[in-house]
């Protein structure tokens, strides 16, 4: 899908022509669509791909009529019944008079600009939108590694409970998360450093103050990344203690339970051998079978009592 906007006076609004000074904005195009902007634009067909290809990597591409800059965002895909973040790549295309963004989904970084909630947005200004592109991104992957941060508080408020498989299994997936996050600040990262250094297309002292503040954000990105996953590395740890001490428990519990129980066992099995009656305790007494039961249940009592002060029961 492709539509067009433009702004007039800082107010955003949807136009019909492909004029001068507008955005481009592209959400999952068809063959049809990246056709028609490739030959009106002059831009390699490949270039759009590669914004909806979800193994391409960051990059800037400088070529002859415009530039390409891959950049990747985070998203939220829905799996089961948790919430998957994961990255996809936003393509941004800078030509003469009009800055084009390519990508596979709608996203809530581009979304913030046509709802109108971004200051000073102009579609004229093609460095800055860019940055303030680039502004909502860092600041986006900041709001998702607060709640993969929340999500981790939660599973580890219920360590103190049973700890289900589903948890260790989401623990591992938010993790994982992390990983994919650090590896996209990083490659955004070494962008943002590029840009510094880009002098084709004009831009004002607002604009290089606004992408210092670009490079700030990300860098606290990738700070709050590596924390977390810290984070999530000791939860995992502590869990994996905590399954262990019960576990400990469990196997000292039945431990104990083995040996009172194997003083029963004990005692009938010398009583039941086949020998001379005679010579066992006992056994010309009518009263000794309940004898040799009471003397047992009082040295299991003991037993247990014993085993209970050394916390082993």
């Amino acid at each position: 899908m492709i539509t067009l906007f433009k702004t007039d006076n800082g107010i955003i609004r949807e136009v019909d022509n492909y004029e001068t000074d507008i955005w481009i904005k592209m959400t999952s195009p068809s063959n049809e669509e990246a056709n028609f902007i490739s030959e009106k634009y002059g831009v390699d067909l490949d270039h759009i791909k590669a914004a909806l290809d979800n193994d391409e990597s960051a990059r800037i591409e400088i070529e002859d009529d415009y530039t390409l800059i891959l950049v990747d965002i985070p998203v939220t895909e829905k799996r089961g019944e948790h919430n998957e973040y994961t990255t996809i790549p936003l393509g941004i295309i800078l030509c003469e008079d009009t800055i084009i963004t390519i990508c596979a989904r709608e996203t809530n970084i581009l979304k913030a600009f046509v709802a109108k909630r971004i200051k000073e947005f102009s579609t004229k200004k093609r460095m800055r939108f860019l940055y303030q592109i680039l502004y909502r991104n860092a600041v986006e992957f900041q709001v998702d590694l607060r709640k993969i941060d929340k999500k981790r508080t939660q599973i580890e408020g219920h360590i103190s409970e049973i700890t289900e498989d589903s948890e260790l299994i989401e623990l591992h997936e938010l993790e994982s998360n992390l990983v994919y996050f650090a590896t996209s600040l990083r490659a955004n990262g070494l962008i943002l450093e590029r840009l510094t250094r880009y002098s084709r297309i004009k831009q004002y002292p607002e604009d290089r103050e606004l992408l210092e503040d670009v490079i700030i954000e990300n860098k606290q990105a990738i700070e709050m990344t590596q924390i977390y996953r810290d984070i999530i590395n000791g939860t995992r740890e502590l869990m994996s203690t905590v399954i262990n001490n019960r576990l400990n428990n469990v196997m000292k519990y039945l431990a104990s339970i083995t040996i009172v129980m194997s003083i029963p066992t004990i005692i009938s099995g010398l009583y039941g051998m086949n020998v001379s009656g005679e010579g066992m305790p006992l056994s010309g007494s009518p009263w000794g079978f309940g004898i040799i039961c009471g003397a047992t249940l009082i040295i299991c009592v003991i037993t247990m009592i014993v085993l209970k002060k050394r916390k082993m029961l």
